[in-house]
């Protein structure tokens, strides 16, 4: 802070205003943090006081008040315990989510589309914004694939734990025979690049395609070819938007969307490299199993991970994320069994 500060208060500190902006709103970050661990030493210093108070005139109201003060700061450290594991680069930032409906096409795009809404909840109690950007309808009911951009802050930070395959387990709605189905479907989440970080896309290499917006209908259809899909050919990427009016602000978005893929791609591969050059071994997260949610024979979501579990699934899918983000963030490693 002292070092900003120095900064701020150089001559030509607002001869570049963007910059001068992104030094401002670091400065604000780092006053938070540290308010907030001043306070909690200050909450501390109160609570020694009041022990040694009370212990003198052996005092139970005191006392009392000291068990009370104490939990309150114990729910302070924990909290702030919380806010160290979305300490990582892009914790903070807004990002994209895409979910993609595995095999077994009716059944898992309509769990495609239950999580889709499930996020959008999620997002809407956080106070967060969101707003899709591609929707691929499924053939008879949900989605194949849909991706929408969540602008909020840490956002990511909190988001990034649900990168994985969800597994539903369910009497089908669309089995004359009333049989139980397993679906899949596949959630990914890569934070949006700051300017700042240099993403060098070759013109060259992408392989730009139109076609006519497809929705739920009213003003998601357009009747010109105002949709945009982006391929990368050397890494075979491919991003869409089709939510926008125009092609040219659809192509803007998409462009945003690789930038942030192609990063996260190339954050995954140094991380694998990494691994293979200290034999370790990992499991990516965007191949693997991470949650199941079981509507029959019985009701009921596990976590894989960390062992959190719930026995009411209907909250879950209206939103209810908190505690199995909380716990994956935090590192929480229960014993569990495969459901």
């Amino acid at each position: 802070m002292q070092e900003l500060d120095a900064r701020i208060a150089a001559p030509g500190f607002w001869d570049d205003p963007d910059s001068a902006q992104k030094i401002l709103k670091e400065r604000t970050v780092m006053e938070k943090m540290v308010e907030g661990w001043d306070g909690l030493n200050r909450q501390m210093d109160d609570i020694r006081l009041l022990i040694e108070l009370g212990a003198e005139a052996q005092d139970e109201e005191t006392l009392a008040e000291v068990g009370r003060l104490n939990d309150e700061l114990e729910r302070g450290v924990t909290a702030a315990e919380f806010q160290k594991m979305l300490s990582g680069p892009h914790d903070r930032s807004s990002c994209f989510l895409s979910i993609n409906a595995g095999a077994g096409g009716t059944e898992s795009q309509d769990w495609a589309e239950m999580l889709l809404r499930m996020y959008l909840r999620y997002c809407e109690r956080k106070g967060w914004k969101s707003e899709i950007t591609d929707y691929q309808e499924g053939d008879v009911a949900g989605v194949k694939g849909v991706t929408f951009a969540v602008t909020g802050e840490f956002s990511y930070g909190y988001l990034k734990a649900e990168a994985g395959v969800h597994r539903l387990v369910r009497i089908s709605p669309y089995d004359a025979s009333s049989r139980r189905h397993t679906s899949f479907a596949s959630v990914f989440v890569f934070p949006e690049i700051d300017d700042e970080i240099e993403v060098k896309i070759n013109e060259a290499e992408l392989r730009v395609d139109t076609y006519r917006s497809s929705g739920a209908g009213g003003q998601h259809v357009n009747t010109t070819d105002s949709a945009v899909r982006i391929t990368h050919v050397p890494t075979g990427v491919v991003v869409a938007c089709q939510t926008e009016r125009s092609q040219h602000l659809n192509r803007a978005t998409a462009m945003r969307v690789l930038r942030a893929k192609l990063y996260e791609r190339e954050l995954r591969e140094r991380e694998v490299q990494a691994a293979e050059i200290s034999g370790e071994k990992r499991e990516i997260g965007w191949g693997s199993q991470i949650r199941s949610y079981v509507l029959h024979p019985y009701k009921m979501v596990k976590d894989l991970r960390t062992g959190v579990e719930t026995g009411n699934p209907d909250a879950v899918l209206d939103g209810d994320l908190e505690e199995f983000v909380v716990a994956f963030l935090m590192g929480v490693r229960r014993d569990i069994k495969d459901i």
